[in-house]
């Protein structure tokens, strides 16, 4: 029998700290299976939200989809049935767990695409400050591949969110939000955070922390999954735009600032 996994009480403290903590071990052998089995399957069956991430002259692919998991049982059973809700409700000091959506991103052998630095709640329809995100690949990941976190950058600033490709504002206005800092030209103002990563470890993640990657080598793919919760501050923030993901129709009969309480979020037991 796998012995469950142990929230270290100093990871809840780094979590609120950091902004990112990595959790060694945090599903099964049989889990990480159960979810490769099911992005396979998502690869092969693509939903109307999927794009490619990457530029069309790039020797590998970036592949992005969102909003599977009720669609796909292996994704279904690992965002509701492993640690992660529990897990979830430690580090979001909430006692609730609400699943937000869940999104595919497999970089494939070669590809040059690099993840410009970004936050992801600017791209969403949600405010609140209790939320996490698991970043979970399912191959092993070098450092050199992995994804980058500024320390301490989700304590409240919300920064322009911007294409990745040709940085254009579609979402805020222009000049409503702050300009992104230039991390990479002065890496001395930033700590970094960063980890290799193995088949069954996760980084989680606030959904303000700044945090890039870049492209996979020749030799590596690179499968990950992410799942997203919400906690007991979560609120619906409908926008005027097209958000990241969008949710049709979901303002018809969730006003703003109503709790997300629609059957797209169910909310978990923690066990």
């Amino acid at each position: 029998m796998t012995t469950p996994y142990t929230l270290p009480p100093a990871t809840v403290q780094d979590y609120a700290r950091q902004g990112a903590v990595v959790l060694r071990g945090v599903l099964t052998p049989n889990e990480v299976a159960t979810l490769a089995r099911g992005i396979e399957h998502n690869l092969a069956h693509l939903s109307p939200l999927a794009l490619v991430a990457s530029q069309a002259d790039d020797p590998g692919k970036f592949v992005e989809d969102f909003c599977i998991w009720q669609h796909n049982p292996d994704y279904a059973t690992v965002m509701q049935h492993s640690a992660l809700p529990r897990v979830a409700a430690a580090l979001m000091q909430s006692d609730t767990v609400r699943i937000y959506h869940d999104h595919l991103l497999v970089k494939e052998l070669g590809t040059k695409q690099a993840t410009p630095w970004h936050q992801d709640q600017p791209y969403y329809n949600v405010a609140g400050r209790q939320n996490v995100s698991f970043w979970i690949p399912v191959d092993p990941v070098p450092l050199e591949s992995t994804l980058r976190f500024v320390a301490g950058s989700h304590a409240g600033t919300w920064y322009m969110p911007r294409t990745f490709r040709d940085q254009q504002a579609k979402w805020f206005p222009e000049g409503t939000l702050a300009d992104l800092p230039q991390i990479d030209a002065h890496p001395e103002q930033f700590e970094q955070l960063a980890w290799a990563m193995q088949p069954g470890d996760a980084v989680a993640f606030h959904m303000l922390t700044l945090h890039a990657s870049s492209g996979v080598g020749p030799a590596s793919r690179r499968r990950v999954f992410s799942a997203r919760y919400l906690g007991d501050d979560a609120r619906h923030a409908v926008r005027s735009w097209r958000t990241s993901p969008p949710f049709a129709g979901l303002a018809d009969h969730l006003p703003d600032g109503a709790v997300m309480e629609d059957a797209l979020f169910s909310l978990l037991t923690i066990k």
